[in-house]
């Protein structure tokens, strides 16, 4: 086993470049400080630090540790919090990432149901559009966006929640306001202002259904969120077609109209960590977001 106060002590000496450096941060002596590092050399198998000049620099194995004791160590961050929680006598902690239309939406409703019913509960809000990857802590719950038929993946279930449709989104004063529907392709000639910058799952769907009905559309305005599209159709620039969650607040200078033949959807999802999945607080987001996505 490696000794976790030994990877602190490696990781020090790297961060404050020289041995004695490190020692007068910790308050240890130089004598000790090489003790640990000789002694973590010795459980490795590994050269950590080699001489250069007076002094001793990192070697290249030596820094690859030291990247990963980070992760190591914020983990253990993570351990030690979640300990205090129990010994402390409080639930533990729920954290969920989500995007921003739903952010408007459910999350505040998700909010105020969990720290009511947990009221000892550490709620730890993300906003992110992208799924977490990688190495690194994940949500407990992250809201997603992707295809119809996503299940999740090794470490995480998804749960699905709404088949979210698209609408066009225009001034009060245009000859489409106030219609039942739209032809997307009736929309080919517009002005259309992007609203998604990132150019992720909401985007390509969009998109996808425009090529089905035999046109890619003109984006002649950038914008890089919902709220700033539907201020450029508000001060008629152009229209913009979202997901109807992103036009749940709008000025009275604007309407909406569905759009069809075909109809854009997104598919959202609630991604568990099957880490949490089991715990109560875990379980009861889920239900709330399901419940907000039926409502």
């Amino acid at each position: 086993m490696i000794d976790v106060h030994r990877l602190r002590v490696f990781r020090a000496v790297v961060a404050s470049g020289s041995v004695n450096a490190a020692a007068s941060n910790l308050g240890y002596t130089a004598s000790a400080i090489s003790q640990h590092v000789a002694a973590l050399q010795r459980e490795t198998g590994l050269t950590l630090l080699a001489r250069s000049g007076r002094g001793v620099e990192p070697t290249a194995v030596g820094l690859a540790l030291a990247a990963e004791i980070d992760d190591v160590l914020a983990r253990l961050g993570d351990v030690e919090a979640f300990v205090g929680d129990l010994r402390d006598g409080r639930t533990g902690s729920l954290s969920i990432a989500y995007f921003a239309s739903v952010g408007s939406a459910w999350m505040p409703t998700v909010a105020r149901t969990l720290l009511r019913e947990f009221p000892a509960l550490r709620l730890d809000l993300a906003l992110r559009d992208d799924l977490s990857t990688g190495p690194g802590k994940r949500p407990d719950v992250q809201i997603v966006v992707a295809p119809r038929d996503y299940t999740g993946t090794r470490e995480a279930r998804a749960h699905h929640l709404v088949d979210d449709p698209y609408l066009a989104v225009v001034p009060t004063g245009h000859p489409l306001a106030g219609a039942d529907g739209v032809a997307l392709s009736r929309l080919e000639k517009e002005r259309w202002i992007d609203n998604d910058v990132a150019q992720g799952w909401c985007r390509r769907n969009l998109l996808e259904a425009c090529r089905a009905a035999g046109f890619r559309p003109s984006f002649r305005v950038e914008a890089h969120d919902y709220p700033s599209a539907i201020a450029f159709v508000e001060a008629g620039i152009g229209i913009t077609v979202l997901p109807r969650l992103g036009a749940i607040r709008l000025p009275p200078a604007v309407t909406t109209v569905p759009v069809t033949g075909p109809t854009p959807l997104r598919s959202i999802f609630a991604l568990v960590q099957t880490s949490a999945g089991s715990a109560p607080a875990a379980r009861r987001a889920l239900e709330v977001l399901q419940d907000c996505a039926t409502a």
